[in-house]
């Protein structure tokens, strides 16, 4: 039985209401997805707290408190040179914003710009172009494909964002795809042919911004999943290479580990899973909230 307390009456809102405040209307009613953006939200306080200098630049900082337990001093306790675990951890968040936010924007961007072409010249030589692309792309295992582009690119410190962002666009690019292909169709993009508007405004102009919160909600997934990326990779040796982040502190931590000091795990490991929890709710949130069939 439908319990009638949960369902969110939508005939308060008018019928002129636009997709944006009906999804808001909802969000504000989704306890686990305010509850997500509200962590998310502490985490990125957090990361500009670094990029302000406001804290974490000891990362670095060594001292004689060898592999010590959570103290006053060091709450998180220190790892085998004697630094200071939660300034690491600390820091460590600005590093994942960081390429977070580097990959899910560029990949988001290209995906709906291609997407976009593919889906409006459907059928022609530009979609079979794309689509190939995608279906190169999408064959080639994803970790080999970063050891390649790392190994072609030696120590350049954004090869592990380019690899990421080469792939990653092919996920946004087929929604994005099929989008365009349904609303190509609709009259207000017939009215602007109809009056001579040429069609590179016609994608970018008219049908693109129509797409504006399928991008939002892949643009979330994108940066949860360039996170999770960004730690394997370090832990691999093939991510962050100058400074430090949770997945170098994990691959750190292997020795302390087999010495019995967990410290240096634990704490990388926490944060990194609460932040990807708290972001998946906030994602969920979202794409249930921008749901047209939903919230019509």
């Amino acid at each position: 039985m439908t319990d009638i307390t949960t369902e969110i009456d939508f005939s308060q809102l008018e019928k002129g209401d636009s997709l944006w405040n009906k999804a808001w209307y909802k969000f504000k009613r989704d306890g686990m997805g305010k509850t997500g953006a509200t962590i998310v939200l502490i985490y990125l306080v957090i990361a500009l707290g670094v990029w302000f200098g406001l804290w974490g630049d000891a990362w670095s900082d060594t001292s004689d408190d060898l592999w010590q337990g959570p103290t006053w001093k060091h709450w998180f306790g220190t790892n085998v040179i004697g630094s200071d675990v939660l300034t690491r951890v600390i820091y460590s968040t600005k590093v994942a914003f960081e390429v977070g936010f580097t990959v899910a924007i560029l990949s988001t961007v290209l995906g709906a710009i291609l997407g976009s072409l593919s889906g409006y010249y459907s059928g022609t030589w530009i979609d079979s172009v794309i689509l190939w692309l995608m279906g190169v792309l999408d064959s080639i295992p994803f970790y080999l494909f970063v050891a390649a582009v790392a190994f072609a690119l030696k120590d350049n410190p954004f090869a592990m964002h380019i690899a990421m962002i080469a792939t990653f666009w092919t996920g946004t690019s087929r929604v994005i795809r099929g989008e365009v292909i349904k609303l190509k169709g609709q009259e207000f993009v017939e009215a602007a042919r109809s009056i001579g508007v040429t069609e590179n405004k016609i994608i970018f102009k008219h049908i693109m911004p129509n797409t504006s919160h399928i991008l939002l909600v892949q643009s979330t997934i994108a940066f949860v999943a360039a996170i999770k990326s960004e730690v394997i990779l370090s832990f691999l040796g093939l991510g962050v290479k100058d400074g430090v982040s949770w997945g170098l502190m994990i691959s750190e931590s292997t020795q302390d580990v087999l010495a019995g000091h967990f410290n240096n795990f634990a704490a990388s490991s926490v944060f990194l899973f609460v932040l990807v929890i708290a972001f998946n709710m906030f994602s969920d949130s979202m794409q249930d909230a921008l749901d047209p069939k939903k919230v019509s």
